[in-house]
C-alpha cells in the first residue's frame, strides 16, 4: 500500500473505491426509485408485501458481511471479494428486465444483496487499511459522499430515461432502465481489476491481541445499532409518501435526488468534523435527526414540509451511514478489521428486515403516518441510550 500517494488528501485506493461506488450507486439508483412502482404497478405485489420485500432485501445483504468479512481476515484478501460482490450485483440489476413475476424480482434482488454482502466489510476494510491513523472519519466520509452522488446521478439518469420512454408502456420502459443500469456497474468493476490496489497482505499475520469483541463499548453499541435500525424504514416509504400526497413518480423521483444532494453534501464534512469531536457525539446526533424526519415524514401534508422530510433524512443517513463504520474501524485491531466491521453490518441488517415489515404492517392496517411514528420512537430510544453512553464515557 502507497500511504505517500494522494488526492484530494486521501490515499490513492480510497479515491478509487469512492469512484468505484460511485459509479455502482449510480447503477443502482438508476433503479431503486422506479423498483416501488414497478412492485405495486407492474408486479401487483401488495402493500404488506412490498415493505416485507424491500426489508428483506435490505437486510440480506449483512447476513453474509461478518462471513466475508472475516474470511478476509483470514486469508488477508479483500479485493477479490470486493469483485465478486459488484460482479453479482451488476449481473443481477441488469437481470430484473426479464422478470414477469414478484419470486424473479425476490430472486434477482437476493443476488445483488448477496453481492453487497460479500463485498461490503471487505470494501471497508480496504478502505481503513489505505487510512492513516485518525482519519477514518474523513475516508469513509468522502467514500460516503462519492457513493451517494452516484445516487444523485442515478435519479437523474432515471428521470432522462424516463422521458425519453416516454411512448413506451410503463412495464417497457421500466425493464429498459434496467438493462442500462448494468453499464455504470460493469465499468465499476474494470477499475477493481485494474486500478484497486490490496492491502490485507500486509497486516502480518502474527500480529494478535484482544478483541475488540471483548469491549464492552462496543457491544453496547451493536444493542444501540440493533434498536436504530428497526426504525431504519426503506426508502421506498419515502416515495410511497410522496406519491400518497399526489406527486407523480417522476416529480417522486425529484424529490429522491434531493435527498440524495443533501446526503451527498453532508457525508464528507460530517466525517471530517466527526474525527474531531468525537464518533459517538455525531452518531447520537445522527439518531436526534432521523427522529425529527420520521415525524416530518409522518405528519408532512404540503410541499415544505415534505420538503423538509427528504432534507432531514439526508442528514440522519450521511451521519448513520458513515460515522458508525469509521467508529468500528477505530475500534478493531489490524487482524479483524473485516470481522468487526462486517459484525456491525450484519447486526444491522438482522434488524432492518423487521423495521420494514412493521412499517408496512402498519400502512396496510393504519396509514403511512403509523409507519413514520413507530420510526421515530425507535431512533428517539436509540437516541437516548447513545446519550447514556457519551455520558458514561465523560464521567
Amino acid at each position: 500500500m502507497d500511504k505517500e500517494k494522494k488526492i484530494f488528501g486521501i490515499s490513492w485506493n480510497v479515491f478509487l473505491l469512492g469512484l468505484v461506488s460511485f459509479l455502482n450507486d449510480m447503477s443502482s439508483e438508476m433503479i431503486a426509485p422506479i423498483v416501488p412502482a414497478y412492485l405495486t404497478s407492474v408486479l401487483n405485489v401488495g402493500k404488506l408485501a412490498s415493505g416485507s420485500i424491500m426489508g428483506l432485501i435490505e437486510s440480506l445483504s449483512s447476513l453474509f458481511k461478518v462471513v466475508f468479512g472475516h474470511i478476509s481476515d483470514k486469508f488477508r484478501q479483500r479485493k477479490v471479494f470486493v469483485t465478486l460482490g459488484y460482479g453479482l450485483s451488476t449481473i443481477s440489476k441488469g437481470a430484473l428486465a426479464f422478470t414477469h413475476s414478484w419470486w424473479d424480482f425476490l430472486s434477482l434482488r437476493i443476488v445483488d444483496r448477496v453481492g453487497k454482502g460479500i463485498r461490503t466489510a471487505p470494501r471497508d476494510a480496504l478502505i481503513a487499511e489505505s487510512t492513516e491513523k485518525g482519519k477514518t472519519g474523513k475516508s469513509f466520509g468522502f467514500h460516503r459522499m462519492m457513493d451517494t452522488m452516484g445516487a444523485v446521478a442515478g435519479p437523474l439518469v432515471a428521470i432522462g430515461l424516463l422521458a425519453l420512454f416516454v411512448k413506451y408502456p410503463a412495464d417497457v420502459a421500466y425493464r429498459r432502465i434496467f438493462l442500462l443500469s448494468a453499464l455504470p456497474g460493469a465499468l465499476s468493476i474494470l477499475i477493481i481489476i485494474f486500478l484497486v490496489k490490496d492491502t490485507g497482505k500486509e497486516v502480518k499475520k502474527k500480529i494478535r491481541g484482544i478483541s475488540a469483541l471483548r469491549n464492552r463499548n462496543l457491544k453496547l453499541f451493536l444493542v444501540v445499532v440493533a434498536i436504530g435500525a428497526l426504525g431504519r424504514y426503506s426508502y421506498a416509504f419515502t416515495m410511497w409518501k410522496a406519491q400518497e400526497l399526489g406527486y407523480s413518480i417522476v416529480q417522486s423521483l425529484g424529490f429522491y435526488a434531493l435527498f440524495n444532494v443533501i446526503y451527498a453534501l453532508s457525508a464528507y464534512p460530517i466525517g471530517v468534523y466527526s474525527d474531531k469531536v468525537g464518533k459517538k457525539v455525531i452518531i447520537t446526533a445522527g439518531f436526534g435527526v432521523a427522529t425529527l424526519a420520521a415525524l416530518t415524514f409522518a405528519y408532512a401534508k404540503t410541499l415544505w414540509m415534505l420538503l423538509a422530510g427528504f432534507i432531514l433524512y439526508g442528514v440522519y443517513l450521511a451521519i448513520e451511514d458513515t460515522v458508525p463504520r469509521a467508529y468500528m474501524a477505530d475500534l478493531a485491531k489490524d487482524f479483524e478489521k473485516g470481522t468487526i466491521i462486517g459484525a456491525y453490518h450484519t447486526v444491522f441488517g438482522v434488524f432492518v428486515f423487521p423495521a420494514s415489515a412493521i412499517a408496512g404492517w402498519l400502512w396496510q392496517n393504519y396509514s403511512l403516518k403509523y409507519s413514520f411514528l413507530y420510526a421515530a420512537a425507535m431512533s428517539a430510544f436509540a437516541m437516548i441510550l447513545m446519550m447514556t453512553m457519551v455520558k458514561e464515557e465523560k464521567s
